[in-house]
């Protein structure tokens, strides 16, 4: 047995067929330390001798693929999920982890107020983990088959000026500012969750949000108008790193049952915080911005995500079929027949 003792805590080396192990307990009890001690070392002769899978959690999982997935443009958000994930799976053995216990996750998720999108960016989560305990990592003999909710990204859900006046009116003051600024900016929760001080350009009025937390991959500068800077300048003071707080801390999510509660005070159905987005392109749109310039203004990398708001701009496309009716084009054409006969 290898035990031995590093700033008071206990540390194990674990050496069998090619397989070394050394670690912390986490303990400064010799008697814990032993008994852990014993429990890995079974756990490694089972691996080599008997062939068995080592018996790996949900935990050991997580931590080794964030590990793995530095590099990730969408850690931020993967982190996120796997937090509201935690509660459901922190401690379970990968090899209890089913098909069924994934459904019902995902029917919690549904009943939270998630969209099918963000239903299925956390069950792309879990089954990319647990592919990665099957395919590379060996834990697992077979990962579970994950259903994936169908999506519906033709939906566009937005509200009047007086329906989200209605709305901030009975959110508690830090979800009324986010949704403010929102209204202003366009950005998605995401990037308003994790807004920094340090992307806030106080003398150009934009925002900065690099391409590591961007969807499209790509640095976007997000122009801040007179509103948008207003609800920044009042976030002052309140934390040192992030823009956006509640009491002393980072907020981590809008999409809550305050702001689910005050749609129902305001009388407002089938809207969610991502709706709000909708809402601020469909009002760029109704107000006379071209498609070229809201794709630029949101961030979009694909114009076909844009092209969804075109119906709302008939006014402004109106405007513009107008500018050949002063040609009198049709009774120009059927004088010039009447004079040819």
């Amino acid at each position: 047995m290898a035990l031995y003792k590093r700033n008071n805590i206990w540390w194990i080396t674990i050496s069998h067929q090619g397989t070394r192990i050394q670690q912390s307990t986490g303990t400064s009890s010799k008697a814990e330390a032993h008994r852990l001690h014993d429990k890995i070392k079974a756990e490694v002769w089972k691996v080599n001798v008997l062939k068995e899978k080592p018996s790996k959690d949900w935990n050991d999982a997580v931590l080794r693929w964030c590990e793995e997935s530095q590099h990730k443009k969408s850690l931020v958000t993967d982190k996120s999920h796997l937090r509201w994930l935690d509660p459901h799976l922190c401690g379970i053995l990968l090899i209890d982890i089913t098909r069924d216990k994934i459904e019902k996750i995902a029917q919690l998720k549904e009943k939270s107020g998630a969209t099918s999108a963000t239903v299925n960016r956390t069950l792309a989560l879990i089954r990319s983990i647990l592919r990665k305990a099957e395919r590379e990592w060996e834990w697992l003999e077979k990962a579970p088959v994950v259903r994936m909710r169908k999506e519906d990204n033709k939906r566009i859900r937005w509200i009047t000026v007086e329906e989200a006046e209605h709305l901030k009116s009975e959110l508690p003051q830090h979800l009324a500012d986010a949704m403010e600024f929102a209204l202003h900016t366009g950005l998605r929760a995401s990037n308003i969750v994790y807004l920094e001080w340090s992307e806030i350009d106080f003398n150009r009025y934009h925002a900065c949000i690099p391409a590591h937390k961007s969807k499209s991959g790509k640095a976007i500068a997000i122009p801040l108008n007179g509103n948008a800077m207003r609800v920044i300048k009042k976030q002052m003071g309140k934390h040192s790193q992030f823009v956006f707080s509640y009491k002393g801390q980072p907020v981590t999510c809008f999409n809550t049952k305050a702001f689910r509660k005050a749609l129902k005070r305001a009388r407002i159905k089938n809207f969610r915080w991502h709706d709000l987005r909708h809402t601020w392109a469909s009002w760029h749109v109704q107000n006379g911005t071209s498609l070229q310039e809201l794709q630029q203004l949101g961030g979009w990398a694909n114009f076909e995500m844009v092209l969804r708001y075109a119906h709302l701009s008939s006014d402004h496309l109106r405007r513009a079929a107008e500018r050949i009716s002063a040609t009198n084009l049709l009774q120009s054409q059927a004088t010039h027949r009447r004079n040819n006969i």
